[in-house]
């Protein structure tokens, strides 16, 4: 967008000041994603977003009327939101801004990575905004838009409060913060064993202090600091990328909070043209825009936006690098509260944790695995379905034993591993058995073969790095489906490879028997209990999220 940009909206501003309902709909829908998407990284998603950006709207329509010069409209909209960001802050001690509600949303970074698709260094850079204080995100919040072309250093300017060449050093600084950064998220995404050992006690949740200590460890080891692609500078990557899209369902009433149109009119009576405007929109018409309405009253609702999946923090390669979480009691599911009339009794299922556990004893025999009723299972991949892709997947229906075979590869790409994910599950599924004669992290050899010293890979090549508090998978995995349910591949960090059979209780029998008497190194385990207290696998859910990979970790469905 060039700096004229607000010349093309000239007639429409005009327009809009003089009450026309029409003309101020298209001010909303053209410049809103440009507020959400300042407001947003501003504040990486913090659950106030949604509030700031409605303050910062409805004062852009209650002052509508003294904008002298349409030309600024960019500009004097952008100030309008920065000062809101500030008086926010302003309003709030900083220990409110950290509370759960803010950790409970999608932080900004999360949402650009899914929406836009990033990936490699472009991913890399969206990831690192999590880690700048909030004062540098504000301004980064605008560089970001001004090397994508939505702002100009002018208007960057005039939002921060600054003189051009100030914000000149400025916006250097926190490139160099930013690069910083984006060495942190890069070395997390690897597996250095010195920096698993720093990030023990890490709650996960990116601060200063934490930023500092990690900053520290990279510039002194060999290991994270050893960049072996080299480092595109972020204004080359952030160059026409896009805006992120409106989260569905994203609602902006422009009503002044509510306010009727008597009250409206009452307030800004200083400005003759806000009581036409407000006059207008809360009479009872709706108004269809590109990818939203705006319906009587003035709400602005999204109804629609391209590939835009649901607001749900992604477990991607540096959000999933982190310390062990304790592990889950064995409880039952919370049942819902009884209604006043009657009390319904509700079906327990999967309410066994399937938690970390230690390789058993490799000469330790399984148990006895219960043999549940089987009709076939049908699969979409047919009798072998490889997945060696993001997105690759397969859907499973039937009553009968799935095998899943795991082929990791760190010597192709090491670092964090984002685990497969099992959607849109009708019915029940249970992870019954472990297999193939070996635990992924038992030793393989001495690193002569490829580099690898485990399955999860050697110090020559790197690691696979699981999730914390993710299950360590076997070779061999099986699981048994009574109902429908699709299986999803979500690499993204380590290089793996899934491969999915429809199986028979016959071959996972003989496969967690088949011991190192035969040339294994450890005998199978038998994880299922005959009943609906068996395990669930950790990644699945009943519902069909547009990223598989937002799937939370937990067994209860």
């Amino acid at each position: 967008m060039d700096e004229g940009a607000g010349r093309q909206w000239r007639s429409t501003i005009a327009a809009a000041q003089a009450g026309d309902r029409q003309a101020l709909d298209e001010l909303v829908e053209g410049w809103l994603p440009l507020v959400y998407n300042v407001v947003g990284r501003a504040l990486n998603g913090h659950a106030d977003v949604d509030d700031v950006v409605q303050e910062t709207m409805l004062r852009a329509v209650d002052n509508l009327g003294s904008l002298r010069d349409p030309d600024s409209f960019r500009s004097w909209l952008v100030a309008i939101a920065m000062r809101q960001i500030r008086d926010r802050a302003r309003r709030k001690r900083p220990a409110q801004l950290d509370e759960s509600a803010a950790h409970e949303a999608t932080d900004f970074a999360e949402l650009t990575v899914l929406r836009l698709q990033l990936e490699g260094q472009r991913r890399e850079v969206a990831e690192a905004v999590r880690w700048l204080d909030d004062e540098d995100r504000q301004l980064l919040s605008l560089w970001w838009l001004e090397v994508a072309g939505e702002l100009t250093r002018r208007e960057l300017a005039a939002a921060a409060g600054i003189s051009r060449q100030h914000a000149a050093v400025r916006v250097q600084r926190v490139k160099e913060r930013l690069e910083t950064a984006r060495g942190i998220v890069r070395a997390l995404d690897g597996a250095c064993p010195g920096l698993r050992e720093l990030t023990a006690r890490w709650n996960g949740r990116p601060d200063s202090v934490w930023r500092k200590r990690l900053a520290r460890h990279i510039r002194g080891c060999g290991y994270c600091g050893d960049t072996r692609e080299s480092v595109v500078p972020a204004e080359r990557l952030l160059v026409g990328i896009a805006l992120v899209p409106i989260p569905v369902g994203f609602t902006l009433s422009l009503a002044l909070g509510g306010k009727t149109a008597v009250a409206a009119t009452a307030t800004t009576t200083s400005v003759g043209w806000s009581a036409k405007v407000m006059a207008a929109i809360t009479q009872p018409a709706v108004a269809v825009t590109a990818g939203a309405t705006i319906v009587a009253g003035g709400a602005y609702v999204v109804t629609q936006t391209p590939d835009a999946p649901p607001r749900a923090a992604a477990p991607t390669a540096s959000s999933t690098f982190r310390p062990p979480a304790p592990t889950p009691s064995v409880t039952p599911s919370a049942t819902p509260s009884p209604s006043p009339s009657r009390t319904r009794k509700v079906e327990l299922y999967g309410t066994v944790v399937d938690a970390v556990d230690q390789a058993p004893d490799p000469d330790a025999r399984p148990a006895a695995l219960p043999q549940r009723p089987e009709s076939g299972i049908t699969s979409t991949g047919g009798r072998q379905a490889v997945m060696q892709h993001r997105g690759d997947s397969v859907t499973l229906s039937g009553q009968g034993y799935v095998l899943v075979r795991w082929q990791i590869s760190p010597h192709s790409r090491p670092g964090a591993l984002v685990m497969p994910a099992w959607t849109g599950l009708k019915g029940k599924i249970f992870h019954v058995a472990s297999g193939g004669g070996r635990r992924m992290d038992d030793v393989v050899g001495d690193g002569s073969d490829r580099g690898y010293v485990t399955g999860m890979g050697g110090p020559e090549i790197g690691y696979a790095v699981l999730p914390n508090g993710t299950q360590q998978m076997w070779q061999n995995e099986y699981f048994y489906l009574d109902g429908t349910v699709t299986l999803t591949q979500n690499e993204r960090g380590c290089d793996y490879g899934l491969t999915v059979f429809p199986s028979t209780w016959e071959a996972a029998n003989e496969d967690v028997r088949h011991g190192p008497d035969r040339g294994a190194i450890r005998y199978g385990l038998v994880r299922d209990t005959g009943n609906d207290t068996a395990p669930v696998p950790q990644y699945v859910t009943r519902g069909t999220p547009a990223d598989p990979a937002t799937v939370p970790q937990r067994s209860r469905v």
